[in-house]
């Protein structure tokens, strides 16, 4: 099983500390239980003015649309919003403590049946808290 994660990041190397849809970049991996493979980087061409409202329908569209013909199914940060409840509907969230996205990538390894079966479950899947893994 191979899945295509797209880390919410604003060096590549690290989270930011900021809500999912407030990152500079996603980047996303392929990855299975074995192995890693970094796939792409997707600016975050997504805006919110200063009158947008919190958890804003649109921002999370946008976000989602980034990753409309990249086959992602799983979405990883520090930090999810309001709009994880939006965002959970396409994808399975999850929330990381770790810093480097290079231990999160081991973690997603370790869970990926977990992940599995979140997105299996469909629009009624709820987010994952691999913190702990």
């Amino acid at each position: 099983m191979r899945i295509n994660v797209a880390f919410a990041t604003d060096d590549g190397k690290t989270f930011m500390d900021r809500h999912f849809g407030d990152a500079e970049y996603y980047d996303v991996y392929e990855i299975s239980e074995a192995d890693s493979e970094f796939k792409k980087r997707i600016k975050n061409t997504t805006e919110e003015d200063d009158e947008s409202i919190h958890a804003d329908p649109e921002k999370a569209k946008g976000v989602a649309g980034l990753f409309k013909n990249e086959n992602i199914k799983v979405v990883v940060s520090k930090v999810f919003g309001a709009n994880i409840k939006r965002i959970k509907k396409k994808f399975v969230c999850v929330l990381m403590n770790d810093n480097s996205i290079s231990e999160s990538i081991k973690n997603i390894q370790q869970g990926i049946h977990i992940i599995d079966n979140e997105w299996n479950k469909g629009e009624e899947r709820n987010h994952l808290n691999l913190k702990e893994l």
